[in-house]
This record gives C-alpha cells, sequence and structure tokens, in this order.
C-alpha cells in the first residue's frame, strides 16, 4: 500500500486517508475518491489530498477482516459465534448463544504476530458470555495490508475462538438453617439469577436444619442434574457440617478452599456423577466471586480439578465489597 500526500487531481480513485469539510458536505476518511468528491474539495479549498492507494497485492481492510473473520469462525454455528458486517476495517465476534468462552491462545497469538496490522482482541479466556454479547474485534489498522499477510494470519486460526453451552438443564439449591427462622431469600435470588443467564432453572427451594444428618437426607433427595449446597454457618474446614454431609450421603469432595477472594470457602464434590458445589457465603450477593468461575465452568461441562482451582488464584484478588466486615484496606499496617 502506498500512503501520503497527492495532488487533488491526481487522487481519483485512491483512498482519503482523513474527513476533510468539502464545498457542501463533509468527505469521510476511508472514502474511495470519485471525480465529484474531487470537485466538492476543490471547492472549498483543498490541493493537496493525504491518500492511500492499494497495491495489486494488497486487500481493502474490510475484505482483510472479512476473511480473517471466517478464517476464525469456519463453522459459526458449531463454534456459537456469529460474525458481523464488515466496516471501516473492522468485524465483530458475537456469542450465538450463553456459555463460557474458550480461546486458543497460541492461535489468536500467531493471528496477532502476522502483521502489525493485523489486530484481535478478545475477551479473556473462560469469559462467561451472555447471547449477542461481544467475544473479538478483528480490526485491520491500515486502510490496505498484503494479502499475502492476511493468508498467514487465517492459515491454522481456525476454531481459536468457541462459545461451550451449558450441559445441565436443572439445579437444585440446599440452604441451612442456623436458627427457627427461615433464611432470607437473598441467596436463592442471586444464585436464580446467576443460573437463569445459562437457560438453568432451580428446583423449588430446600430449607433443612444445619446437620449432617439433614443435609445428607437433602443431598440425597435432590432432584437438580446440578447440587448447590448454600450454608447457614461459614464452612470453615473441610471436615465442617457441609463436606461431612455429603460424604455421609455417598458422595465425594473433590476440593475444599480457594484462591480467589471472595469467594475462598467453597467446596468442589460430587454425588452419584452429579458435581456439588458448595457455596460461600459471598455467593448471596450478585457480584463476581470464585464461586462464579467454578460454577460457570462446571455448567459449561469442563471438568474442574484441584489444580484447576488452585491455579484461579493468579488474577484471583477480585473486587472489594464494600460491606465486607473487615476489609483488606483496614487490616494493612
Amino acid at each position: 500500500m502506498r500512503f501520503g500526500p497527492v495532488p487533488l487531481q491526481q487522487a481519483k480513485g485512491a483512498i482519503l486517508a482523513h474527513s476533510l469539510q468539502g464545498g457542501s458536505r463533509k468527505v469521510a476518511k476511508g472514502t474511495v475518491l470519485t471525480a465529484d468528491d474531487l470537485q466538492d474539495l476543490a471547492a472549498a479549498g483543498h490541493e493537496t489530498l493525504t491518500v492511500a492507494r492499494l497495491d495489486p497485492a494488497d486487500l481493502h481492510e474490510d475484505a482483510a477482516a472479512a476473511t480473517l473473520g471466517h478464517a476464525l469462525v469456519p463453522d459459526p454455528s458449531a463454534q456459537g459465534v456469529r460474525i458481523s458486517g464488515a466496516g471501516t476495517g473492522r468485524v465483530n465476534l458475537y456469542a450465538d448463544r450463553s456459555g463460557l468462552v474458550r480461546l486458543d491462545r497460541a492461535k489468536l497469538e500467531a493471528v496477532n504476530a502476522a502483521d502489525p496490522m493485523i489486530t484481535v482482541a478478545t475477551v479473556p479466556d473462560y469469559h462467561r458470555a451472555d447471547a449477542d454479547g461481544m467475544l473479538a474485534t478483528i480490526k485491520i489498522i491500515s486502510y490496505g495490508v498484503a494479502a499475502d499477510a492476511i493468508r498467514r494470519a487465517s492459515d491454522g486460526a481456525g476454531d481459536a475462538i468457541r462459545v461451550l453451552p451449558p450441559v445441565f438443564s436443572s439445579a437444585t439449591l440446599i440452604e441451612t438453617q442456623v436458627s427457627d427462622e427461615t433464611p432470607p431469600d437473598k441467596g436463592r435470588a442471586a444464585m436464580a439469577g446467576r443460573l437463569h443467564r445459562m437457560g438453568i432453572p432451580l428446583s423449588p427451594r430446600v430449607v433443612v436444619p444445619h446437620r449432617e444428618d439433614a443435609l445428607a437426607e437433602a443431598i440425597a433427595r435432590a432432584p437438580g442434574q446440578l447440587l448447590l449446597v448454600l450454608t447457614g454457618s461459614a464452612t470453615s474446614d473441610t471436615h465442617d457440617v457441609a463436606p461431612e454431609a455429603l460424604r455421609k450421603a455417598g458422595g465425594s469432595v473433590t476440593r475444599f478452599g480457594m484462591p480467589v477472594d471472595p469467594g475462598n470457602l467453597l467446596f468442589l464434590g460430587s454425588f452419584r456423577d452429579r458435581p456439588v458445589i458448595g457455596l460461600p457465603g459471598c455467593a448471596r450477593s450478585p457480584a463476581l466471586n470464585g464461586a462464579d468461575w467454578v460454577l460457570e465452568r462446571v455448567v459449561c461441562g469442563l471438568p474442574v480439578t484441584s489444580a484447576d482451582i488452585a491455579a484461579m488464584g493468579v488474577g484471583g484478588l477480585l473486587k472489594e465489597i464494600p460491606t465486607r466486615p473487615m476489609p483488606r484496606r483496614d487490616a494493612e499496617g
């Protein structure tokens, strides 16, 4: 591509690099200049224009962005991704369904390394996606780019972005109470909202006394494909009431505790091939916490190991909660 100033009379067919006011209208940057455009610009006194001219081996920015978009998403239906139209060298990728985003980092880094004029910016890996939420934007920085660079960027880029759909169709939330009073439904409402975004309904409310035997029986009776436990008293040890109740019911505990704050007091296990998530108290708030990261992976069918949870600590210091009884900043120094 050739870029630079040229006399106005020689600019026909070139791409205007910067928007200019003509005699009767504004001529936008990116316009492929016609004789009428040049006449209007000349009427405003312009004599020299900064333009771009594509060489035979170049692709226009829009064609380049569209080509790369289809290279990244060769099977939109299977990948759960919708490709937008191209404009000003940009194509956006949107989620075609709710779910969890998975990215192939190596493929995306190879795309961005092909040529500085070729860029792809994405949401983070494991990002929770809502239907029609933006996943990535492809932007060709210059008005044109070598077709060979687009071929290099496209080579092997297929399926670099995918939205995994939920694999469960029902969930049961079991709550425990430490007194005779039924706990407020704030926690249930927060969890119902999380699951609703994934298209998963909660079964009718279950509240039992905060005792191992009562909770074990509730786990054994729970109808949902996914089981969630929210205790009235915080789980502070792997042998506390909730994990022990899961074992008593015949289930197992994979992990207690996670290096994500808020969210430390989570446990993960299984019961008769159904995942069980012991929720930390912060799950009563709709704000992001460690339980969201585990829940979203489990809901979308990804195996979550103890090592996976341990790895969440890097980047696991989440936003401070104003109502926290002992804010971190007050404990410093």
